[in-house]
Order: C-alpha cells, then sequence, then structure tokens
C-alpha cells in the first residue's frame, strides 16, 4: 500500500487491525459461552476486511510487476476459511495487520530523527531593513540580507556571522554536543540554534538552496530509495514463496490431510525477509545522520558498508583547505603579534584568499583592525598602504623588497607547499608570516581507524604538484599518491581502482564532482564544499570534519550486519516451523502464534539499528586556527 498517502496508510493500517482484534475478541467470547457457529461467524467477518485489502495491495504490486509474500498471507487466510479453521484465520489476520503495523511504526520510529531535524525549519525571520526590524516570510529572504537571530532562534538560511562573533548549538544537524564559537565572517548552517547572544547574519543562499532545504530533499529521496539488498529480498521472497507452497502441497499429498497445508502456510505468513531489511537500513540513516552523515538513501548505506578503497582529494579534503600561519619571523623591532596587526589591517582591502586568511587569523585572536587609507593593490603581487599612520606594504616576498628597495632574503626560501608574506613598515622590512594550506589534524589516526574498519587500500588523488603531495603525505602510510591530475585523470584513477573492489571517493570542489559520481560511493564535504560536489555525491558530511567518515561507515556495517542477522534467523525460525507444522507438530492456530512471535522479534532485532554507538566518535581535528596542534604544514592554498 505504499501507494497511498502515509497518513491514510497508517489510519488503514490502524483500522484493519482493529477489525481484526474485534473479530478475534467477540468470537473468543461467543465460543467460550457455548456458541461456536456464532464465534466462526465472527472470526471470519474480522477476517474478510484483512483478506480483501491484502488481495487489493497484491494485485497493484502484480501490475507493477513486484511479487512478494503478501501472495503467502493470502493463501493461508483464504485456505483456513475454506477448511473451516476460522479461529486459525483470525489469529493471522491479527498478526497479519498487527506486523504491517508494526512495521510501520518500526520505520516512523526510525524517522524521527530525521523528521525532528526538518520539524525545527522556521517560517519566519527577523530582518533589518532601513534601521528597523521586520518579520518576514522564509521565501521574501535574499542573498545579502541582514537577519537577526535571537538567543534560542534557529538559523533559517545559511549565512556568514556578521557581529563580532556567535556562540551556535549544531548538535541537531552535527550530533556534537558542545557548541561552536564562530568568529566573524565564519559560515552559519541553517538549523543550528543560537546558544549565545543574539547576533546578525549575512545571508549567502536563499532558503530553498539552503542546508535545511538539501536535507529535505535528501531526505525525501532517501525514504523512496530500496537498496540492493532490499532488492534481493525480493528475489528470494520468490524462491521462499516456491518453498512454501511446494512444502504445503506435498504435506496435504502425502498425509491427505488439508489442515497440514494450512499449518505451513500460516508459519509462513508474514515473513521476516520483507520486514527486517528496510526497517534496520532507515534505521541506519536516521542514526548517521545523528552524527552529521546525510546517507542519500538506503542503497548507498548499504554500499557504504562494503567499501575496501578510499580515495581521497587533497586540497579541503586530506588539508584544511584554508591557508593557515605556520610562523612568524621578525625582521626588526616589531613583535609578532604587531606584525599580524599590520597585515591583516592592511589585508582588509584585498580579496585574495591569503589576505583573507590573515584577516581572519586576526580577527581569531581578538585583534581590533583600524580601517586601512591610501590602498593600492597590485593584484596577485601584494597591497600598499596607510594604516594608523604609517606606511604599509604587505604581499609576496620578491613584491614587498621591491617596494621597499632592498634585496630579497634568502630566509624567503621554505618548503614546498609554503608560501611567504613579507611585511614592511615605514620603508624598512618588518617580517614574514609562513603560511600553508595545513594537514587536517589526526589524519593519522583517521587513516588507522579506516583500515580496522575494513578499508585495505588508501590513495591521494590531487591536482597539486607531486612535490607538495609527498611532502603532504609523508608518515601516513598511504598505497599510492597520484598527483598532477586533471579532473578526468581523477575519474580514470576512480574507474581503474573499482577493478579492485568497491572504491569511495572523497572531495569538496567542482573538480571533483565527476570523480564522486564515478565511484561506487562518493563523499563531499558539505560544510563549505561546492554545491556541485553535493549534488554528485551519494554521501554527504554535515560539518567540514572528515572523522565522520568513521560513524558513517560503522553505523552502515552494524546495520547491514544487523539486517541480515535478522533475515537469517527470521528465514531460519520459519523454515523450522513449516517443517513441524508439515509433520504434524503444529496446529494452525499454533503455527500462527509462532509466526508473530518471529516477526516481533525480527523487527525489535531490527530496530537495534538506532541504538548503535559508533566506537570512533569524537572530534579528531582541532580547530582551523589551532596551528599548534597541528604537524608541520607543508601543502600549497593553491591547488586543486
Amino acid at each position: 500500500m505504499h501507494q497511498m498517502t502515509p497518513l491514510f496508510h497508517d489510519r488503514l493500517n490502524v483500522a484493519l487491525l482493529s477489525m481484526a482484534l474485534l473479530g478475534l475478541v467477540s468470537g473468543l467470547v461467543l465460543w467460550l459461552v457455548g456458541q461456536p457457529d456464532l464465534a466462526g461467524i465472527a472470526w471470519a467477518a474480522g477476517v474478510i476486511p484483512v483478506l480483501l485489502a491484502l488481495c487489493v495491495e497484491i494485485v497493484r504490486s502484480l501490475a507493477q510487476g513486484e511479487v512478494g509474500l503478501d501472495i503467502v498471507a493470502a493463501l493461508s487466510m483464504s485456505a483456513a476459511l475454506l477448511f473451516g479453521e476460522t479461529l486459525a484465520a483470525a489469529v493471522v489476520a491479527l498478526m497479519y495487520s498487527g506486523g504491517t503495523f508494526l512495521e510501520s511504526f518500526a520505520q516512523g520510529r526510525a524517522r524521527r530523527e530525521m523528521s525532528d531535524l526538518l520539524s525545527r525549519v522556521p517560517r519566519t525571520a527577523t530582518r533589518h531593513r532601513n534601521g528597523a526590524l521586520d518579520e518576514v516570510p522564509l521565501d521574501d529572504i535574499a542573498p545579502g540580507d541582514l537577519l537577526l537571530i535571537r538567543q534560542g532562534d534557529v538559523a533559517p538560511v545559511d549565512g556568514t556571522v556578521q557581529s563580532a562573533g556567535a556562540m551556535l548549538d549544531q548538535s541537531a544537524l552535527t550530533g556534537e554536543s558542545m557548541p561552536v564559537r564562530l568568529a566573524q565572517g565564519q559560515d552559519v548552517m541553517s538549523g543550528s540554534t543560537n546558544a549565545g547572544e543574539a547576533f546578525d547574519l549575512r545571508v549567502t543562499r536563499r532558503a530553498a538552496d539552503s542546508t535545511y532545504a538539501g536535507i529535505v530533499r535528501l531526505v525525501e529521496a532517501a525514504q523512496k530509495s530500496k537498496a540492493p539488498m532490499a532488492r534481493l529480498a525480493d528475489r528470494y521472497s520468490l524462491l521462499f514463496l516456491a518453498v512454501t507452497v511446494a512444502l504445503a502441497t506435498a504435506a496435504w499429498w502425502f498425509t491427505g490431510d488439508p489442515i497440514r497445508a494450512v499449518a505451513v502456510l500460516v508459519v509462513a505468513t508474514p515473513c521476516p525477509l520483507i520486514l527486517a531489511v528496510p526497517v534496520a537500513l532507515v534505521a541506519g540513516l536516521s542514526r548517521a545522520a545523528h552524527f552529521g552523515v546525510l546517507i542519500k538513501g538506503a542503497k548507498p548505506l548499504e554500499a557504504l558498508a562494503r567499501i575496501t578503497t578510499l580515495i581521497l582529494d587533497k586540497t579541503g579534503t586530506l588539508t584544511d583547505g584554508r591557508p593557515q600561519i605556520v610562523s612568524i619571523d621578525r625582521h626588526g623591532d616589531l613583535s609578532e603579534e604587531d606584525i599580524l596587526y599590520f597585515a591583516a589591517a592592511l589585508d582588509q582591502a584585498s580579496k585574495h584568499p591569503i589576505a583573507q586568511a590573515i584577516v581572519g587569523v586576526a580577527q581569531a585572536r581578538g585583534i581590533v583592525l583600524p580601517i586601512p587609507a591610501s590602498v593600492v593593490e597590485t593584484p596577485g603581487e601584494g597591497v600598499a598602504g596607510t594604516i594608523d599612520g604609517r606606511r604599509v606594504v604587505v604581499g609576496g616576498a620578491g613584491f614587498v623588497a621591491a617596494q621597499l628597495g632592498v634585496a630579497d632574503p634568502e630566509s624567503t626560501v621554505v618548503e614546498a607547499g609554503s608560501v611567504v608574506v613579507s611585511l614592511g613598515v615605514d620603508g624598512k622590512l618588518a617580517g614574514h608570516i609562513v603560511m600553508a594550506d595545513a594537514l587536517r589534524a589526526g589524519t593519522a589516526e583517521l587513516l588507522s581507524g579506516l583500515r580496522r574498519l575494513g578499508v585495505g587500500r588508501i590513495l591521494l588523488a590531487t591536482g597539486d604538484r607531486r612535490a607538495v603531495a609527498e611532502a603532504v603525505t609523508e608518515g601516513l602510510g598511504l598505497d599510492a599518491v597520484r598527483a598532477d591530475l586533471t579532473p578526468d585523470q581523477k575519474v580514470l584513477l576512480v574507474l581503474t581502482e573499482r577493478k579492485n573492489g568497491p572504491v569511495m571517493m572523497v572531495g569538496d570542489g567542482v573538480n571533483d564532482a565527476p570523480a564522486l559520481a564515478a565511484a561506487y560511493i562518493g563523499v563531499a564535504m558539505g560544510a563549505r564544499g561546492a554545491a556541485a560536489s553535493a549534488e554528485a555525491a551519494d554521501v554527504v558530511l554535515l560539518v567540514d570534519h572528515l572523522d565522520r567518515l568513521l560513524p558513517g561507515i560503522e553505523i552502515a556495517q552494524r546495520s547491514r550486519r544487523i539486517a541480515v542477522e535478522s533475515v537469517v534467523a527470521g528465514i531460519g525460525l520459519s523454515v523450522a516451523g513449516m517443517v513441524a507444522a508439515a509433520f504434524g507438530y503444529l496446529s494452525p492456530v499454533q503455527g500462527a502464534l509462532l509466526q508473530e512471535l518471529i516477526d516481533v522479534a525480527v523487527i525489535l532485532n531490527a530496530l537495534r539499528a538506532l541504538r548503535i554507538v559508533p566506537g570512533h566518535v569524537g572530534q579528531i581535528e582541532g580547530s582551523p586556527d589551532d596551528t599548534a596542534a597541528r604537524r608541520p604544514p607543508t601543502s600549497t592554498f593553491t591547488a586543486t
């Protein structure tokens, strides 16, 4: 009855369960007061509505080319009514309608965390306009608008912090229990709750394009998806149906007792094969979302559990993707903080990534920056201007040396992947800021954890120079490093590795989208990754933490294992019960009761996936500005 709306489907399940229960109970009462004929009528009356609804569902499924074990349920109820086993038919009707209701309840319970997430979306927002505050509908909000996010409010759209800072609770999105402190200019995901003072949010995306809207679309697609394991269960259901009918026919043929055939049929109704798989996999989807891993359906969840090869992009994935300050070298009387102060103040006038990174570090350290004056920027080289009445030059070592009329000092030569920003103040060289795209802290531990989860081969794929790629991966124990790759060559690498087993590709840029689509499983860094890569990926990490791969894979593996356990145990017990019924050890009523016990046990076991607590939970990575916690970074910010 999946064609119906979920609400109507749930109400119909409740109605059928109620009629079946009423028929069974009223028949038992009549039987106890000595009215067996009326009892039989009451039992039959409770069965017929369930049987009719089941027949309608079977016809719809057959019209779509689907053959399931609902046929066994219809055969068992029909046979029981035909041979006068109305009590057994009533028990089967109750157990079938109860199992259907329990399955719907279980899947609804499994989706609750996702539904709770979606229900948090606010319908309006408070917008600054002409010196006043207006409450406006979400659809009226446009990029560039300035919103006020009060304490306790949920960010309605994606944006950046416009105030000095913000304290956000992202637990509903990422599973992180502790609030996160964001500095001015940092990104805010819609759905985050303001856990601190009110702050202003500069809108970067419309509501329809924000994180929440993307989650809504992905959840809807996930709920409609069907995993290969579920399709495999459908194929096995045909075999199980054939075995059931053959065993029932043989029991009747060799004994001449049709009641044994009825008993065989009721033991096989319904089958755990069609209950355990969807419940366990949907529960796994819900659990993964709780830890900030959004898996786009049951099929990717099952695929994620079977990964044996991992290909990592470098910039923004293996590395932080943003240039960080490695060290500050002094060449005069100015302190390190003064050097950062003058460089960041002047770099406010530039949109270059390095300039913006220096400004971000200064702001994160609480340095109040003055407005630069008399600014002249040489694109790609550097900036000159006045700060606090002092003449300041900041940029590449050669540019600053030329501006100051001095020789380029040898100390500006650094290892591969690093870049030097020089600072001149009042005609003299003040110092150098050494920057690099830092390797994510805890990367070695992350890779070790992935290997423990069965990922036997890990490769780096980057468009960066080989010297930089090898410097970044030194000591990580990767199986291979592929550098100087174009997007087409990344796709070719993925296709080549797929010959050895299921491949997972992780990336964050537009250039990674083709490779993500070609991989068995594509994973996008969704926190600040390109929209193209997020669309092409099967899995989106809602936070910019690569270590979320660990709980994601572990949840997928354990959910799949629970589904398999449920199927094997359920089918094994069902077959054993069918054999016992064929030899006359179980009556139809006893068989129906036994099967319902099996079904309840299977569904409850599948729901264990909702209680999975990954052993690899915890924020491996430090904050972007915690350079002391990072290994000496050696990569470059200019790589793709």
